[in-house]
């Protein structure tokens, strides 16, 4: 059975953490306005502030042609930032909450280290925000939303400070730390399901690693 949001924290309100872009600071404050506003459950919002980061010596990668916002990679410090202990989603901050952020909480399902939508995306634009170069590989857009289960044996393992610094984009991205075995039937089953698209308008979460 999966936790209650209550449970997902050990009693403490649910955790989002929101990737934060210093020229996206009014796009960072309407995603933190629409999901406090629609929440039925007590949240913590934490903005992913790189610049903080670096300063507490848990980020030193320099950047690259292909971050196009200060949080392509800091996302992945989200089970660190949480203590590596129960459920916390991180999301991108130009999402707008449409729906009670609970709903997607009890989606949470501790066989899995994370949940995140299985996008099928190819972009058709060489360039992205603010000229930076676009890929195209698999799973594009899969970090854009993840439920992470925070103390995950292989979330602690793969997802330290030091990892999150050094390791290739493909293998963050990707999620190549993770065995997915499962993730497409679990997709297929989610996304027959017209109840929970309905409940969770953001996106429906599906399963990663087993």
């Amino acid at each position: 059975m999966s936790p209650t949001p209550s449970q997902l924290a050990g009693g403490e309100p649910f955790r989002v953490f929101v990737g934060y872009d210093s020229r996206e600071d009014i796009a960072y404050r309407v995603c933190r306005r629409s999901l406090l506003r629609r929440s039925s459950i007590p949240v913590d919002v934490i903005p992913i502030v790189q610049q903080e980061l670096r300063e507490a010596g848990l980020y030193w990668r320099e950047r690259g042609p292909t971050e196009s916002t200060e949080f392509s990679f800091t996302r992945f410090l989200t089970p660190h930032l949480a203590g590596y202990r129960g459920w916390a989603l991180f999301v991108d901050c130009d999402f707008l909450f449409v729906a009670d952020v609970a709903e997607l909480a009890r989606l949470a399902d501790p066989r899995y280290a994370v949940l995140c939508v299985h996008h099928d995306y190819t972009p058709r634009e060489s360039t992205k925000m603010d000229g930076a170069v676009q890929t195209a590989y698999p799973r594009k857009n899969w970090s854009s939303m993840v439920l992470f289960n925070c103390g995950h044996p292989k979330n602690r393992a793969a997802l330290t400070p030091e990892a999150v610094s050094t390791q290739t984009g493909a293998y963050l991205h990707r999620f190549m730390w993770l065995d997915d075995g499962e993730a497409e039937e679990k997709e297929e089953k989610i996304a027959e399901d017209d109840d929970v698209k309905a409940a969770i308008p953001m996106a429906p979460a599906v399963s990663v690693d087993a």
